[in-house]
């Protein structure tokens, strides 16, 4: 679930259909998305209740343009044959993607998705409607935090620069998914080609947006595609044929779960509460 930030995600609950809760231009919101009898069913709660309610058909990939694709590669074309349904969904938002992704810069999987779990929990406000959500801190909130609030979630000095700097002008980059510029989003110190693709594959459904400069992405596709792990350089000649839809060759490999045999020992995680 792309809008999933791990195990414990205090603003997403999969339980009963999909939860999530979020920060939108009309204030908080939370949406609750079912499948009922070949329907799509949604309530929404909040002031940002309506405003999510009326996103919900591009949440959903109703404006992807996936007819335009072409798969130039079996592997990828057998993988779209199975997965028919597969959309690019937009959020239409920005902030709340940008936020979890600066998290997710250059750590593991393990210590972003608990730094985001902190950061929630401690800081975020409680999400409107029936279900124990939080939506996720604001600019404002992440904004009036102290040195050791920052560091009891776990979050080092780079990162959380980098956060500060974004939230100082947040309400300007929300342009940047009305704009789709990923342009915008790297003109914030801090934010480079891989930040500014992961926000622009969910805030506007970009299908070409590559997260170059991803530790697994570039050798799981190239793997996939020839046998053999590769790097960035490699991944893009690969993907050339597929510009302007390079992202999405990469959803359809992941999707089949085409990922390289992992035989070197994983990173331990880090814990910067500890330093």
């Amino acid at each position: 679930m792309p809008l999933r930030r791990g195990p414990g995600d205090p603003s997403f609950s999969a339980e009963g259909g999909v939860w999530f809760a979020a920060n939108t231009p009309c204030g908080a919101g939370t949406v609750h998305i079912r499948h009922v009898g070949g329907e799509v069913l949604a309530e929404a709660w909040g002031e940002g209740g309506q405003w999510l309610l009326d996103g919900l058909p591009a949440l959903l990939g109703a404006d992807d343009p996936v007819d335009e694709f072409v798969a130039h590669h079996p592997v990828i074309a057998e993988s779209r044959r199975r997965r028919p349904g597969l959309r690019l969904g937009s959020t239409g938002r920005v902030w709340d993607l940008l936020f979890a992704s600066v998290l997710e810069q250059k750590v593991t999987g393990v210590e972003a998705f608990r730094t985001w779990r902190e950061l929630g929990r401690r800081f975020g406000e409680n999400a409107p409607g029936p279900k124990p959500l939080k939506v996720p801190p604001t600019p404002q909130r992440l904004l009036g935090l102290h040195d050791w609030e920052w560091h009891q979630c776990g979050l080092d000095g780079a990162r959380r620069r980098t956060l500060v700097k974004a939230a100082q002008v947040a309400h300007r980059l929300e342009k940047a998914a009305e704009m789709r510029s990923r342009e915008l989003l790297e003109k914030v110190p801090g934010i480079g080609v891989w930040t500014s693709a992961e926000v622009a594959q969910r805030s506007w459904g970009d299908p070409d947006a590559v997260s170059v400069g991803d530790y697994h992405v570039a050798k799981n596709v190239t793997w996939a595609l020839t046998g053999t792990p590769g790097d960035d350089d490699a991944m893009m000649e690969l993907l050339a044929p597929y510009q302007p839809q390079r992202h999405r060759a990469v959803r359809y490999l992941l999707a089949a779960g085409l990922t390289r045999p992992r035989r070197a020992p994983r990173f331990s995680p880090r814990d910067y509460r500890a330093f």
